[in-house]
């Protein structure tokens, strides 16, 4: 028979038993975990969010007591009372946190019973992430997948503190807002009152923050809810939360410094680790140049070199082709990759030609001399200068990429973060923060036959550039940063555009004209005429950042009720047809495509 808690009222948490509380008499309330029937004695090691405690039915203590605890099954929510003794020495269980003591039951209440779960919540359990997610109440029972929301907790009020503590002010800004597609597609909410009217979900309450700024607020910093309606992957979900801050009368270098101070905070109180400051900073080209993209992971090694200069006159055909069409040559040295098989190098040339490469040549250097089909196409003095431009030794391997300088770039990148892992060289607990500079203003856009805005169009451009922004917006260079994390962006943000005629050249680069830039940001614009100050600021992605602090593989084990890679959520099934009386209120229908493909 099911029993209330009338009259119990827990004095602690079972992670918080041990010896301080020894002979006392303690009452405490969870799951079973365990249950194990010795005969005389019944042990049931019960769980709650603290851990794990273990706890003893002796029938020489209460008879009734130690018969109902034979009929307890796992998962079952019980509340007992009982006194803490000290566990004999040859039982002490040093894993748990609690292992030195148990409690002698002498009253038993179940406050409900349970069905067997799906999966056992345990941590080593082998099951599929779909059931997870479908039982996900069960899943979040289990200590490992518990402690990242502890951590995510952690992170999030060490945010709100910090920034308060820094002269931020917390301020709420919309949910249903106004759509303007320039980035990812948004999330569309149709009006009721006002029919054939959409709302959309904020991609980021980037107008907003910067309408805050022409308030006068100075500070503003928000922890909040964004959407996206694009493609999922594993660290990508439809809905996200980022912590969002925008600062007055600043440049890049306060903003930075600003969030080179959280950062260190969070991995100080988080993880125990001081991170050297200031961090690295890298300009967009130089991070593409030495590391083939713009979020490099600096806890190793394996710069690329240019070669095209050394190689001009060489004998390979790949090489002299690529340079003949504008291309370049350029190259990674990989310390002790001599042991890699040929299997692994032909898959590793495999990998670069699914990359887009037309191949992957490479060269290994063993006790023998120099190995690889390029070798006889090499002089002597050509090693030579290898030798000294590579740092080239014993035990090496050199992979050589020859194309069109974007395409070498991408290629090359990914082959040092492959060749990284093979290597091991990549330990857990390494962190590397590094700052990413001077990205483009613009990016062009083939399909559109336009310039797109490579952040988004309230990005303010370098001065220097100012001169060139309509002549050559090629060269035109932002001022925008990136914070990347062991090679995953985790925030991004910009000085802003704050007077209207800088921003009335930009949106005419972008071939926005005066009647589409009123319709989409009207409201941004008569703000900036009424006195906007100097305003920069930057957005985390606060998932992100709690999935590497925690060692998580994706999102999905730091969001509580996440979407899978279809945006579908298995626990609630959704997104899932309305009645069509809704539909009718919104004015709306739905037209199957067969419908709709005749017109």
């Amino acid at each position: 028979m099911l029993e209330n808690m009338t009259g119990l009222k827990r004095t602690h948490y079972c992670g918080e038993v041990d010896e301080s509380l020894l002979e006392r008499e303690v009452a405490i309330m969870g799951w079973v975990q365990h249950r194990r029937d010795h005969g005389g004695l019944v042990f049931i090691d019960l769980r709650d969010r603290s851990g794990l405690l273990q706890t003893v039915f002796n029938p020489q203590e209460d008879e009734l007591t130690h018969q109902k605890s034979r009929d307890v099954r796992a998962e079952y929510v019980l509340a007992l009372r009982g006194r803490v003794r000290r566990r004999p020495d040859d039982m002490v269980n040093p894993k748990m946190k609690t292992g030195r003591v148990e409690v002698f039951i002498s009253e038993l209440r179940v406050l409900n019973v349970a069905q067997t779960p799906p999966f056992v919540v345990e941590d080593h359990a082998e099951v599929s992430e779909n059931v997870r997610l479908k039982h996900r109440y069960i899943d979040m029972r289990r200590p490992s997948v518990l402690k990242n929301f502890v951590m995510r907790h952690e992170v999030a009020r060490l945010t709100r503190d910090y920034f308060s503590d820094h002269g931020f002010l917390e301020v709420e800004t919309p949910v249903l807002t106004k759509s303007t597609p320039e980035g990812a597609r948004d999330y569309l909410v149709p009006s009721r009152v006002n029919q054939g009217c959409f709302y959309a979900l904020p991609q980021s309450p980037q107008l907003f923050k910067q309408l805050l700024m022409v308030a006068g607020f100075d500070r503003y910093c928000q922890i909040v809810k964004c959407f996206r309606d694009e493609d999922l992957r594993a660290d990508r979900q439809p809905e996200f939360t980022q912590v969002d801050l925008e600062m007055s009368f600043v440049e890049q270098d306060d903003v930075m410094d600003v969030l080179e101070g959280y950062m260190a905070l969070v991995f100080e109180k988080t993880l125990g680790l001081t991170l050297p400051r200031p961090f690295p900073r890298l300009t967009f080209d130089d991070s593409l140049r030495l590391y083939g993209n713009d979020r490099p992971d600096l806890r190793y090694g394996l710069e690329i070199v240019d070669l095209s200069g050394l190689l001009a006159d060489s004998e390979a055909k790949v090489f002299a082709e690529a340079l003949s069409r504008g291309g370049c040559i350029r190259a990674i040295r990989a310390p002790g990759a001599a042991c890699f098989s040929r299997k692994q190098l032909d898959d590793l040339a495999a990998f670069a030609v699914g990359l887009g490469a037309k191949g992957l040549a490479w060269i290994k250097i063993t006790a023998e001399g120099w190995q690889g089909p390029l070798v006889k196409f090499l002089a002597e003095g050509e090693k030579g200068a290898l030798s000294e431009a590579l740092k080239i030794q014993e035990g090496d391997v050199v992979f050589f990429g020859a194309d069109a300088a974007k395409i070498v770039a991408a290629v090359m990148g990914h082959v040092r973060e492959r060749v990284a892992r093979e290597l091991n060289l990549i330990r857990e607990g390494d962190f590397s923060l590094t700052w990413v500079t001077d990205f483009p203003m613009f990016e062009y856009d083939p399909e559109l036959k336009r310039w797109a805005a490579m952040h988004h169009p309230f990005t303010a451009p370098r001065d220097e550039d100012l001169a060139i922004l309509e002549s050559d917006p090629a060269r035109v260079r932002a001022k925008a940063y990136d914070l990347v994390l062991n090679g995953s962006e985790i925030g991004g943000g910009s000085i802003r555009i704050h007077r209207p005629d800088v921003q009335a050249r930009v949106f005419k680069a972008l071939g926005i004209d005066e009647t589409e830039a009123g319709e989409k940001f009207g409201f941004l614009l008569d703000a900036l005429a009424y006195g906007a100050p100097p305003h920069g600021g930057c957005a985390f992605g606060l998932d992100r950042l709690v999935m590497i602090l925690a060692g998580a593989s994706s999102l999905r084990d730091v969001i509580a009720f996440p979407k899978t890679q279809k945006g579908a959520c298995p626990l609630t099934e959704a997104p899932g047809q309305v009645d069509p009386r809704q539909l009718l209120e919104l004015g709306l229908r739905i037209e199957s495509k067969k419908d709709n493909s005749h017109g």
